[in-house]
C-alpha cells in the first residue's frame, strides 16, 4: 500500500501544502480537528485533484497509512494527535520544510521577534531588482508551498519564517539566514524564553561554513549565539562600528562587508521611520550582499522602498492630526518601536489578546510621548493595572475599534498623532492583525 502525506490544518498553510503535494503526485489526506468544518467547502478550494478529507478525530488507521505529516504553524505540537503521530514514528514537518524539499535555487530565510516582514519585503524588492527569478514567501502572506514548484535552479527566494514554522524543520537549509532580534513573545506557545530562543536559532541548524548568517550585534542573545555557529556571521549594529559588518554612523549606514568601507545611504533618504527600521535596512542590505547583489542595486532599492502595510504605516492627516497604523506591533517590544518612531504628542490605541506578555517596559516608553492611552480587548484591564502603578499615564477603555477611533479623535489636537500599536495579538476581536489594521484605516478615513 502506498503511504500518504497527512496535511494537518484546513487554513491557508494547509491548503497550500496539500495543493503542492497533489501536484507532485502524492496521495494526500487533509486533516482538521474541527469536525464542524464543511467538507464541501474544503473540497471547493481545490481544482482537479482533491485530497481525502478527514475531520474530527484522527484514527489509528489513518496514522498507520501516513508517511509524514505536514503541520500548519497555528497547531501547537503538544496536541494529542501530534503526540500519537510521533509515537507511531511519523515525522512531523512544517509547511516550510515541505516547501523546501520541493523548491529549487537559493534561499534566504529571515526570522526574529520584530522586523521580519519589513526586512523580508525589502530583501524581496532588492532581489526583484537584480535577479530574473525571485520569490517572496512565508509569513509575509504567500505560503512557501504555493511558490515552491515555480522556482527553478537560478531562482532566489526570501522567506519570512516564524518560530512556529521553525519548530518542525528537518532538512530546511537557507544559504543566507538572518535573526533580527529576540525578545519575549509567544511564551504561551513555547513555554519558556529558553525554548523560544532555541527554536528561533534553528534557522541556522543545517547551515555550513559556506553559508552566511546575519545577526544583530546589539542583541545580547544573538551576540553570544554568533560566536558558536558554522556559517559566516555578518553583524549589523545601530550603535557602534563593527569591523567587517554594517553599521549606523551618525546619519549614514556604512558597510565594511566587502572588506572596504563604503557609505550605503543617509537615513534621511529612507522612507521608513525609526531606529528599528534602520536596523531592518542594514539587515536587508547584509542579506542581499551575502546573496551576491551589488551594493548599487541595494542602495537604489533602499532609497525607493516604502513602509510595509500595518508597520508604522501613515494612513491620513485629518484636522491637523496624523494617523498611523502599526497593527503589526503584536508584542510590547514591537510596539515600543512604534512609539519611538512618533515625533508628535501621541494618542495611542492598544490592547488585544493576552500572549502572556508583561507591559512595564512598553508603558515606560509611553511616558512623555503618549498623552492618552486607549485600551481595548482581553488585556485592557491587565495593562491598566500596570499603568496605574506607574501613575503618570492617562488611560481609558473602549469596547470596540470604532469606539477607540472616536475617543482618539476627540483626544487628539492639531499637531498630534494617533497611533494604533496594540502590543498584543489580534485574536478574539479580529481574525488577524491585517484585519485589525484595515478596520482601523477604514474607520479613520471615514
Amino acid at each position: 500500500m502506498n503511504k500518504k502525506i497527512l496535511v494537518a490544518g484546513g487554513g491557508i498553510s494547509g491548503i497550500g501544502a496539500a495543493k503542492m503535494l497533489l501536484q507532485t503526485g502524492k496521495e494526500v489526506v487533509l486533516y482538521d480537528g474541527n469536525e464542524k468544518l464543511d467538507k464541501k467547502t474544503l473540497e471547493g478550494k481545490f481544482t482537479g485533484a482533491c485530497p481525502e478529507i478527514v475531520l474530527g478525530e484522527l484514527t489509528d488507521q489513518v496514522i498507520g497509512e501516513t508517511e509524514a505529516c505536514v503541520i500548519s504553524p497555528g497547531i501547537p505540537l503538544r496536541v494529542p494527535f501530534v503526540q500519537k503521530l510521533r509515537t507511531a514514528g511519523v515525522p512531523v514537518w512544517s509547511e516550510i520544510e515541505a516547501a523546501f524539499r520541493h523548491a529549487e535555487g537559493r534561499l534566504c530565510a529571515i526570522t526574529g521577534t520584530n522586523g521580519k516582514t519589513t526586512t523580508t519585503a525589502l530583501v524581496g524588492e532588492i532581489f526583484g531588482n537584480y535577479y530574473s527569478s525571485s520569490f517572496v514567501v512565508g509569513n509575509i502572506g504567500t505560503a512557501y508551498t504555493g511558490k515552491a514548484l515555480e522556482t527553478r535552479e537560478d531562482s532566489v527566494t526570501v522567506a519570512e519564517v516564524s518560530s512556529f514554522q521553525l519548530e518542525t524543520i528537518d532538512t530546511f537549509h537557507p544559504q543566507v539566514s538572518a535573526i533580527l532580534n529576540i525578545t519575549p513573545d509567544h511564551l504561551d506557545r513555547h513555554g519558556s524564553m529558553e525554548e523560544y530562543i532555541r527554536v528561533k536559532e534553528l534557522v541556522t541548524k543545517n547551515q555550513t561554513a559556506e553559508d552566511a548568517c546575519v545577526l544583530n550585534y546589539e542583541d545580547e542573545v544573538l551576540r553570544s549565539f554568533g560566536q558558536n555557529i558554522l556559517p559566516r556571521v555578518l553583524w549589523f549594529s545601530s550603535k557602534r562600528r563593527i569591523p567587517g559588518g554594517i553599521y549606523l554612523e551618525g546619519s549614514v549606514i556604512v558597510s565594511e562587508l566587502s572588506g572596504e568601507r563604503e557609505i550605503v545611504i543617509d537615513i534621511s533618504e529612507l522612507n521608513i521611520l525609526g531606529n528599528h527600521n534602520y536596523e531592518n535596512a542594514m539587515a536587508a542590505a547584509a542579506a542581499a550582499f551575502a546573496m551576491g547583489v551589488p551594493m548599487e542595486v541595494i542602495r537604489k532599492t533602499l532609497r525607493e522602498f516604502k513602509a510595509v502595510e500595518h508597520r508604522i504605516e501613515f494612513v491620513v492627516e485629518r484636522d491637523g492630526v496624523s494617523y498611523y497604523n502599526d497593527s503589526k506591533g503584536t508584542n510590547p517590544d514591537a510596539a515600543i518601536q512604534g512609539i519611538r518612531a512618533m515625533v508628535r504628542p501621541t494618542v495611542l490605541i492598544a490592547g488585544g489578546y493576552d500572549k502572556g506578555s508583561v507591559y512595564g517596559e512598553w508603558l515606560m516608553a509611553c511616558q512623555g510621548k503618549v498623552k492618552k492611552l486607549i485600551l481595548l480587548g482581553q488585556t485592557a484591564e491587565k495593562i491598566a493595572k500596570e499603568a496605574e502603578e506607574l501613575g503618570s499615564l492617562d488611560f481609558c477603555f473602549a469596547a470596540s475599534m470604532e469606539e477607540a477611533v472616536e475617543l482618539a479623535r476627540e483626544a487628539a489636537a492639531p499637531g498630534d498623532a494617533v497611533l494604533l500599536s496594540p502590543a498584543c495579538a489580534s485574536w478574539g476581536m479580529f481574525k488577524n492583525y491585517e484585519e485589525r489594521g484595515r478596520i482601523f484605516k477604514d474607520l479613520v478615513r471615514k
